[in-house]
C-alpha cells in the first residue's frame, strides 16, 4: 500500500475517540461516548475498552468537570544534543561540572544552570526529566527515536509525535498546516505511515514572509490559468482515478489554493507583535520561530516545531553553550509567560530538548561527546504539573540515572495531557498494529 492509500484508509478508520475529541468535549463526555459505541457493539473497541490512561482520564473529569485537554504542541528542538550539565541539570561543585555555575529558581528544589536566569524565573510553570535514557548515540537515529518514540525500522517508518497530534485531534478550523516546522534541520518531522499528508510543513526566520504564497501574475490571470488547469486534470484524471486518489494531488492542490488566500497565513507574520514581546523574546531566528509557534497555535495549528541547532560539543563545550544559552533563555522564558499571559498555557504543551545528552567527562579539546544515558528535557504546560523534578544524574557522572524514562514515556505523558489513549493502536503501512506510544506517562507530571 503507497503512503497516500495508507493515509487515505486511516482517515476512513479514524476511530470515534478521535472524531468526538475537541475542545467542546469534556474528557467525561469522550468517555462516556466511547462506552456507549462499546455498548451497541462497535467490534473495534472490545471489552477491554477503557485502559489505565482512559480511567485516568476519567477521574480527571470527575474531579473537575470543566476541564478540557490540551490542544496543541510546541516543540522547541535542540538539534546536536545539548549537555544536560550546562542546561537543566547542573552538578555545580562536582568535577564532571567543569566550571558550570548554578542558579536557583522559582520552583523550590530547582536548580538550572547560571545561564538561564530568565528561565529560572518561570520554573514554577515546567517541570524537567533529568533521566532520559536512549538506545540510540547517533544524531539521526537518537532525532528519529526522540520525533517519534520507536527506533528506526527497516518496515516502518513511523510517524511523528506532532503527526499523530494532527491525525488524531480535529481540525479546529485551520486552513494552514496543522503540523509546522520552523527553522528545521537536517530532519524535519515526518508522517510516516500516516502519509506524507502529515509531514510537517517547513518555513524559515519568520522575519521574511512564508515563500510562494504570493501569485505571480495578477489574479485575473491566475484564475484562467487554475481554469485551463482544471481542463488538464480531468482529461488526465479520465481512467485513472485509482492513482489520482493515492497521490492525493488534487486535494494538496485545493489545500495550497486555501491556504495562499486564508488569513490565518498572518499568524507567520511576527512583525504584527508589539516591539517590547520581540524584544522579550529576543532578536534571534529562533526568538522569533518561538513567538511565531504562540501565533500559530492561535489560529488552530496542532503542533509547531522550532529548532535551535549547533549543540553538538565535541570542542569548547562551555563557550558554546554559553553562546547558545544566550538564545534560548529568553526565547523559552518569553513563550512561557506568553502563553499564561494569554490563556494559552493550560491549552499548549511545551517541551524542549534534544536527542541525547553529553559526556560526564571532559575531552582532550574541552568538549563533552555523545551520552545518550542520562539527559533532560523540560515538560509544561497542558495541565501537566510544574515544579516538578523526575529522576536523577549521579553527581559523580558513573552510576546510571535513578528512575529512568524513555523518549516513548514523554510521548505518552504528552499524548495523556491531549486526552489520547497512548495505548490505541493505529495500523502501519506494512500492516502492523502499533501503538500510538509504547511508553507509559510519567503520572506525577499529570495533574488528576
Amino acid at each position: 500500500m503507497t503512503p497516500a492509500a495508507a493515509e487515505k484508509q486511516q482517515r476512513q478508520q479514524q476511530p470515534l475517540t478521535s472524531l468526538l475529541h475537541g475542545e467542546l468535549l469534556t474528557r467525561r463526555e469522550l468517555l462516556r461516548a466511547t462506552a456507549s459505541a462499546a455498548t451497541i457493539g462497535a467490534a473495534t473497541i472490545g471489552s477491554s475498552w477503557l485502559t489505565p490512561i482512559a480511567a485516568q482520564l476519567a477521574r480527571a473529569a470527575e474531579n473537575d468537570p470543566t476541564r478540557q485537554p490540551a490542544q496543541s504542541v510546541i516543540l522547541l528542538w535542540l538539534s546536536g544534543g545539548p549537555s544536560q550539565l550546562e542546561t537543566f541539570d547542573p552538578h555545580a561543585g562536582h568535577r564532571i561540572a567543569g566550571d558550570t555555575k548554578s542558579t536557583g529558581t522559582a520552583a523550590p528544589g530547582i536548580e538550572l544552570a547560571a545561564d538561564y536566569p530568565l528561565l529560572a524565573e518561570q520554573m514554577q510553570s515546567l517541570s524537567i526529566v533529568r533521566s532520559l535514557v536512549s538506545q540510540e548515540g547517533d544524531h539521526e537515529r537518537g532525532t528519529y527515536l526522540a520525533q517519534t518514540g520507536y527506533r528506526p525500522d527497516a518496515a516502518t517508518v513511523h510517524p511523528s509525535l506532532g503527526a499523530i497530534c494532527c491525525h488524531e485531534l480535529p481540525t479546529a478550523g485551520a486552513e494552514i498546516p496543522r503540523h509546522i516546522s520552523i527553522l528545521p534541520g537536517a530532519w524535519p518531522s515526518r508522517g510516516g505511515f500516516l502519509g506524507p499528508g502529515f509531514d510537517a510543513f517547513t518555513s524559515g526566520d519568520p522575519r521574511q514572509s512564508v515563500p510562494d504564497l504570493i501569485g505571480r501574475v495578477p489574479d485575473e490571470r491566475l484564475a484562467r490559468r487554475l481554469a485551463d488547469l482544471e481542463v488538464v486534470e480531468r482529461a488526465f484524471a479520465a481512467g485513472r482515478v485509482r492513482q489520482v486518489d493515492e497521490t492525493l494531488h488534487l486535494e494538496t492542490r485545493a489545500r495550497a489554493r486555501t491556504m495562499m488566500s486564508s488569513e490565518q497565513i498572518a499568524a507567520f507574520d511576527v512583525r504584527q507583535e508589539p516591539a517590547e514581546l520581540r524584544r522579550r523574546y529576543g532578536d534571534t531566528s529562533f526568538g522569533r520561530g518561538c513567538l511565531a509557534a504562540r501565533r500559530l497555535i492561535e489560529v488552530g495549528v496542532r503542533c509547531v516545531e522550532v529548532t535551535l541547532g549547533g549543540w553538538d560539543a565535541h570542542v569548547d563545550n562551555h563557550e558554546l553553550h554559553r553562546r547558545l544559552a544566550a538564545t534560548l533563555d529568553p526565547a523559552v522564558a518569553a513563550l512561557v509567560r506568553d502563553l499564561r499571559e494569554r490563556d494559552l498555557w493550560r491549552r499548549t504543551v511545551v517541551l524542549c530538548g534534544g536527542e541525547f545528552g553529553r559526556t560526564p567527562s571532559i575531552n582532550p579539546l574541552g568538549g563533552r561527546d555523545h551520552w545518550p544515558q542520562g539527559f533532560s528535557m523540560l515538560l509544561g504546560g497542558g495541565g501537566l504539573l510544574g515544579g516538578q523534578l523526575v529522576g536523577s544524574t549521579d553527581p559523580e557522572g558513573r552510576a546510571a540515572p535513578a528512575e529512568p524514562k524513555r523518549f516513548a514515556d514523554v510521548h505518552a505523558t504528552v499524548l495523556a495531557a491531549l486526552g489520547l489513549d497512548p495505548a490505541r493502536e493505529l495500523t502501519s503501512s506494512a500492516g502492523r498494529p502499533l501503538k500510538l506510544s509504547e511508553g507509559t506517562p510519567i503520572n506525577t507530571l499529570l495533574s488528576t
